[in-house]
């Protein structure tokens, strides 16, 4: 029945998944390894577009708006595809669907992510004392009892001298939609504090999965861990349509 396909010399599986993993990369602008490889058994169930999952791996991947991921995982169960979208290199859910998954940050891929225009623009927006905030050279490192200690340079002024802020939190997944810095320790002089707890809570609300994920899909994290200069985010990705990037 497959030998039908337009791709004699790839079975409907390995078709499905360079598709897939197609589809995938063209989310983000630099991927060192992503690969989807899809499960049907017995492959003919493709012709009606149906799979038994799929599993996503993928290693030091750049999203266009510079946000930067170590590894991601997601394992999909029972989806329903159009099979005749494939073979214009498009992805197309049936229905929603549910993914596991995955995803490991380090302490270069915050910093870097922390410094990008992205976040610096959405900070910019950070009003204190009636005056619009600029934050420089942020740093975060990975402490002892799963803490981060965030250091930055604020300016309130062109030409102000830059204020060090020095924060030492814990990290929490909240309501499986917020990550939360919270216990926050707070170091420095008492303008630079009282600055600092500002910054914070604007980051804290800023951390809304909401606003990071991709069209039709819904992030939620269950748990995350800290560990030796990397976090791990576990949780599940609902998948209402398949993302396409948005062009500016």
């Amino acid at each position: 029945m497959l030998s039908t396909l337009p791709y004699p010399t790839q079975s409907g599986d390995q078709l499905v998944s360079k598709v897939v993993t197609g589809a995938i990369a063209a989310l983000f602008k630099r991927t060192e390894k992503l690969e989807a490889t899809v499960r049907a058994e017995p492959v003919s169930k493709l012709l009606q577009g149906s799979l038994d999952g799929f599993d996503l791996i993928g290693n030091n991947l750049l999203m266009h708006n510079g946000l930067q991921i170590k590894a991601m995982e997601m394992y999909l169960q029972a989806v329903s595809i159009d099979f005749g979208a494939i073979f214009q290199g498009k992805v197309k859910l049936r229905q929603p669907t549910t993914a596991n998954m995955r995803v490991v940050l380090t302490e270069e891929d915050l910093a870097n992510s922390f410094n990008t225009p992205f976040i610096l623009e959405k900070l910019a927006k950070l009003q204190y004392q009636d005056n619009s905030l600029k934050l420089e050279n942020i740093s975060i490192t990975f402490g002892k009892e799963q803490s981060l200690q965030i250091t930055a340079q604020a300016k309130l002024n062109k030409d102000d001298k830059p204020i060090d802020l020095n924060v030492t939190a814990q990290l929490e997944a909240q309501q499986r939609r917020k990550i939360q810095f919270i216990n926050p320790v707070y170091e420095g002089e008492p303008a630079a504090i009282e600055l600092s707890k500002t910054v914070i809570d604007y980051i804290n609300d800023l951390l809304d999965l909401e606003k990071f994920a991709l069209d039709g899909v819904e992030l939620r994290v269950d748990r995350l861990r800290v560990q030796k200069e990397q976090i791990v985010f576990y949780g599940t990705a609902q998948i209402n349509h398949f993302p396409q990037r948005k062009k500016n």
